[in-house]
């Protein structure tokens, strides 16, 4: 008997990666009292890391991630909702 095959997506995984950064920034701004969404459409925007606070290491993780790939993700994300 035969086992079915399990798919494997990278994108999959890289976009799960990209949320998961996104949700730690979105928190880390929070706590520290600032606007989130405006703060990250700042750093997306002029790719100025000093948008992202280094609480909880946020500023080195948002740094990680392509603003390319950031982007596509959420246009994506925006538009299947």
């Amino acid at each position: 008997m035969h086992e079915p095959t399990i798919s494997f997506s990278i994108h999959e995984d890289k976009e799960n990666e990209m949320k998961q950064t996104l949700t730690t920034v979105y928190d880390a701004l929070r706590e520290k009292g600032y606007n989130p969404i405006n703060q990250i459409v700042g750093y997306i925007l002029s790719e100025d890391p000093t948008y992202i606070t280094t609480h909880n290491n946020a500023r080195s993780l948002i740094r990680r991630i392509d603003r390319d790939e950031l982007l596509q993700a959420l246009v994506k994300a925006y538009l299947n909702d």
